[in-house]
């Protein structure tokens, strides 16, 4: 069996003789495991089960100087500092009167709208291009979907709901969710669309999958509640779900942090794979969430980041990477990954038995 036909049979719930997985780490990382190996022979060991063909959103944007950059929103980021973070949002205040969103496709000329606020104006003198999805960035994702056949191929769309918060920044975006609920769903409408135009690009792109990332979890539960996650989120996510399947391809999420509450609701509107499965967050032990939906849905990842990677002893993380292997994969349903790439913290020794255990199999 190809490594694509391993994946196909976990994702729709057949067992496989090989259990499929993932492993990505931080190139110091690497570099550390590389030196306990005398060299980076390892790497070439790794099976390709997956393999990532880059997003379709080329996300353009325009520098401003060394520290600071403005997105295709109209956001500014700073950047000099990790990770980067909003000094200023595009969507200044909860209305869109005088805003301009992106489009989808490139465009070489600034719009010409209607006259309206500094922001648009400040848009409208910008010379880069504010469309999302450029011919060359769609001819270098086909160009390696095609060339990966073997391996289940996957794209990003590029852009997700809860990304919105680059709009108006993190806190105004909480903000909005509560106590303007009219403009928020016009802006999660909005969005949605843009999402749709995105997923409506991939269509003549040869790949297995869709790959969306939109972290809805914190550590103890849905971020905006699972009650307006119900209103604000699950019937557009509907609507994307179905238009990924519409062109024949699978559906698969990121998210971190907890969803435990709302993974009925996920199951429901059609979601094929979540991915990272973070198990120290609330309700996301990876056995329990097979016991009750590993028939209904596929879960990628599930190797502890927070604790099991970094502070458990070799054995013990050998120990835990077997167990996910004999239980979760049980009936299908599952590839094994650690819910984060191996970060600096990891020790080396704690690195380096993750990596025979996975090559092991």
């Amino acid at each position: 069996m190809t490594p694509r036909e391993i994946v196909l049979d976990q994702i729709h719930h057949r067992e496989s003789g090989e259990i499929p997985y993932t492993l990505d780490f931080e190139d110091e990382v690497g570099i550390r495991i590389d030196g306990h190996f005398g060299s980076d022979a390892w790497r070439k060991r790794l099976v390709p089960y997956i393999v990532p063909c880059g997003s379709v959103a080329n996300r353009p944007h325009e520098k401003l100087d060394d520290a600071r950059y403005r997105d295709a929103f109209g956001t500014i980021w700073r950047t000099d500092k990790l990770p980067p973070f909003v000094v200023e949002p595009g969507l200044k205040a909860p209305t869109f009167q005088g805003y301009a969103f992106p489009s989808i496709e490139v465009f070489l000329e600034p719009t010409t709208k209607a006259e309206g606020s500094s922001l648009v104006s400040d848009l409208q003198k910008s010379s880069f291009s504010r469309g999302l999805v450029s011919p060359t960035t769609k001819a270098e994702v086909k160009s390696l979907a095609s060339a990966s056949r073997d391996s289940f191929t996957i794209v990003s769309s590029g852009l997700s709901l809860w990304q919105c918060w680059y709009l108006r920044g993190f806190e105004n975006t909480l903000m909005d969710c509560a106590a303007e609920e009219d403009f928020f769903g016009e802006l999660l409408d909005r969005m949605t669309d843009l999402c749709l135009g995105l997923v409506n690009a991939c269509a003549d792109i040869p790949v297995d999958a869709i790959f969306m990332g939109d972290d809805w979890g914190h550590q103890r539960g849905v971020l905006i509640g699972p009650e307006r996650w119900r209103r604000f989120y699950k019937p557009r996510y509907a609507r994307i779900f179905e238009a990924i399947h519409a062109q024949g391809k699978l559906a698969i999420l990121h998210c971190c942090g907890s969803v435990a509450d709302i993974m009925g609701d996920i199951v429901e509107i059609g979601l094929d794979v979540l991915e990272s499965v973070q198990p120290e967050a609330a309700g996301m032990i990876p056995y329990a969430l097979k016991r009750a939906w590993g028939d209904k849905i596929t879960f990628w990842g599930g190797l502890g980041s927070q604790f099991t990677i970094p502070f458990s002893t070799p054995a013990e993380i050998r120990q835990e990477i077997r167990r996910l292997r004999s239980e979760m994969a049980k009936g299908g349903g599952y590839i094994l990954a650690p819910a984060k790439p191996l970060r600096p913290e990891t020790p080396t020794e704690n690195a380096v038995a993750v990596v025979e255990e996975f090559l092991a199999a």
